[in-house]
């Protein structure tokens, strides 16, 4: 089995043909202050297996801060693996779509990838502050021109 994409981004979409849609891909999120609560995003996976590996597999997403702690509860799902007639491999796409996650503090995170209890890959999310602008003198005040 091998992970072909495993990305965050700002949609995803998964068509009955196999084909994967994804719009945006990212890594780092910035905001003001912590928490940081993000409204919407998408998880695109595609894995692709070989004709050996057909059969029901168990699937584990899990998003975890630097301390190993749950952002959200791990989601578990199943898939059924099969490889069509006069061919090699099969590609399994899935979109999961993420609402109002709750990113308790700056650092890193790191989204968790499992097949059948192995981790098959992970990927971080960056969470940074907003760099401060330097305050900036007000302009004198202008007085009012007499016509």
């Amino acid at each position: 089995m091998k992970v072909e994409i495993f990305t965050l981004c700002d949609a995803a979409t998964a068509d009955p043909t196999g084909k994967l849609n994804i719009l945006g891909s990212f890594d780092h999120i910035f905001g003001a202050q912590a928490p940081i609560t993000y409204p919407l995003c998408a998880l695109a996976v595609k894995m692709r297996f070989e004709k050996i590996e057909e059969g029901l597999k168990r699937i584990a997403l899990s998003f975890i801060d630097a301390d190993g702690k749950s952002v959200m509860p791990t989601l578990n799902a199943q898939i059924m693996v099969r490889v069509a007639p006069n061919e090699t491999t099969a590609t399994v796409p899935l979109s999961l779509i993420m609402q109002q996650i709750n990113l308790p503090h700056f650092g890193e995170y790191s989204m968790r990838l499992a097949v059948d209890g192995r981790q098959e890959s992970d990927i971080p999310l960056f969470v940074r502050q907003l760099p401060l602008l330097p305050q900036q003198p007000l302009p004198p005040p202008q007085e009012p021109q007499q016509t």
